[in-house]
């Protein structure tokens, strides 16, 4: 499955990056309602779908991650 991030907003565009690192600007009107910035978009055969689920799974994998680095052992 493909997966864009919404890097950030940038007056009436969104500004989206590929997981290859890539980044693309797209109308912010042609996103789904509700999408906001480090949200993780689905692509879909229709478009693109917000996915709340694997964008919790980024988040965790970051917070365990930083939580990594920054525990005393």
């Amino acid at each position: 499955m493909q997966y864009i991030a919404i890097d950030r907003f940038e007056e009436n565009l969104a500004v989206l990056e590929r997981e290859d690192g890539s980044h693309f600007t797209l109308p912010r009107a042609d996103l789904p309602q509700g999408a906001r910035e480090g949200g993780i978009l689905r692509v879909t055969e229709s478009g693109y779908a917000l996915d709340p689920a694997e964008e919790a799974r980024r988040r965790k994998r970051l917070l365990d991650l930083q939580n990594s680095l920054f525990s005393e052992e």
